[in-house]
């Protein structure tokens, strides 16, 4: 599986590229939006992960937002810091398909993510038919 990771936080970063990639996994990581947004719009990628806060006051809720005006519907699951139930509603109106909130278990990352790409695969097989 293919993932672009969007986070600013080094030792966060590190941990879910190396899981993911322990896991069988192919991480491309993007520290700022700038970058990520254009990972995103020139590459394919299976599932995204952003982290919300972002340098230079970029939210990710909004860098997706941008994403799906542009049709790109890639899964993406929010990993953040911000932990309130409208830091959570945000992302998931943004067009987020889920959300986790930092500290996280990686085990649980991971699962998620497989389980985001499952469905995006199956949904994309059914309207196919």
């Amino acid at each position: 599986m293919r993932i672009l990771l969007i986070e600013d936080d080094e030792d966060v970063a590190r941990l879910v590229t190396t899981g993911m990639g322990e896991a069988g996994h192919q991480v491309t990581h993007a520290n700022n939006g700038d970058d990520g947004m254009a990972f995103a719009v020139s590459e394919a990628f299976d599932v995204m992960i952003f982290d919300r806060q972002l340098p230079g006051g970029v939210d990710g809720a909004n860098l997706l937002h941008e994403l799906r005006t542009r049709e790109i519907a890639t899964p993406v699951l929010f990993l953040s810091g911000l932990g309130g139930l409208q830091d959570w509603i945000k992302g998931l109106d943004s067009g987020g398909d889920d959300y986790i909130v930092k500290p996280f278990v990686f085990a649980d990352l991971l699962e998620r993510v497989q389980a985001l790409h499952a469905q995006h695969v199956k949904q994309k097989a059914n309207s196919e038919v």
